[in-house]
């Protein structure tokens, strides 16, 4: 497989998510499925109150046919599939709730995490069945850690619960999760291809072909949200790549920006329970930056900056170069 097949699954999926779009997002507003503003959130977003969500339906539209058309159909494939259908239909019916009940709360915490961890569960599943390795590798050494399936597949179900999560803490300004998600799914495609992963390789470019085609919707003023349909999908197929291609520590560097959105939230959590004090004026972080006064376009471009930045430098530890 060569460079040429995966831009060519990439520009599908695109075209796929351009196309459409003008197709969903009339339905959605005849539906009435707009998003639901927290009340708590920046001020600012409630004139985003009303806005199509559940617009992931678009990106997951588009990935899997792209994915499924020029991929092949092994186990790798099925892997792909489950995490990000299986995530993405977790945060379909996360959205639902919140539309029909009219509330900015969907699923509870508890019933999310079941969902997650029930299709974390086929997951670990398939990978065993296929043999899958249960080494883990540090990235830019030599050194390979196997202490056996009792610790690994332990590990990447708590691995796609927190990257799942961190990119939803992720998607709250127009564009970012788009914007800063492409890179690090560029990324991994080049890494699975030189590893010769090739549904892994494809995979990612097909979701990196979606989320760019959504984010000619998605880009401020947002004509439609993706929701957590969306964000939740997104990060099941980050969360499988980084787990096929067994690069899975190296997602702290490559996903980055995911894992200081989530730690922003943590540590504003820690610290308020604990000194009643809050870090950020708000989080996750880009909330912080949106009401110190910067601009949603200047939070994204940032944002985009540093992702592509780190995926760089992931793709020069990870061998992808």
């Amino acid at each position: 497989m060569d460079l040429q097949l995966l831009f060519l699954t990439a520009a599908v999926s695109f075209l796929l998510a351009v196309l459409a779009g003008p197709l969903c997002i009339p339905l959605l507003q005849r539906l009435k499925f707009g998003q639901q503003v927290r009340g708590e959130g920046p001020q600012a977003h409630l004139k985003k109150a009303g806005t199509p969500t559940m617009g992931g339906i678009v990106i997951l539209l588009a990935f899997t046919l792209s994915f499924a058309k020029f991929s092949v159909i092994n186990t790798e494939f099925y892997v792909l599939l489950t995490a990000t259908l299986g995530f993405g239909l977790v945060g379909l019916l996360d959205d639902w709730i919140k539309i029909v009940r009219k509330r900015s709360m969907g699923l509870t915490s508890l019933q999310k995490l079941a969902g997650q961890l029930v299709f974390s569960a086929i997951v670990c599943w398939l990978l065993i069945d296929s043999g899958h390795s249960t080494a883990l590798s540090v990235p830019g050494t030599s050194i390979s850690l196997d202490w056996g399936g009792w610790f690994y597949y332990p590990f990447i179900v708590l691995m796609l619960l927190a990257i799942s999560n961190a990119v939803n803490f992720t998607d709250g300004v127009d564009g970012l999760l788009s914007a800063v998600s492409a890179p690090a799914l560029g990324a991994y495609a080049l890494i699975a291809m030189q590893a010769t992963q090739f549904p892994a390789a494809l995979g990612a470019s097909a979701m990196a072909g979606a989320v760019l085609g959504f984010l000619v919707y998605n880009a401020h003023p947002a004509k439609v949200f993706m929701g957590d349909t969306g964000s939740l999908g997104i990060g099941g197929a980050l969360g499988a790549v980084a787990i096929l291609t067994k690069q899975e520590f190296l997602f702290l560097l490559i996903g980055g920006v995911f894992v200081i959105e989530l730690l922003s939230v943590v540590i504003q959590v820690i610290s308020f329970k604990t000194r009643g004090k809050r870090i950020f004026k708000m989080s996750p972080i880009h909330h912080h930056y949106e009401l110190s006064g910067w601009s949603e376009w200047r939070i994204v471009a940032v944002f985009f900056g540093v992702a592509l930045l780190l995926a760089a430098l992931g793709l020069y530890l990870g061998k992808g170069l």
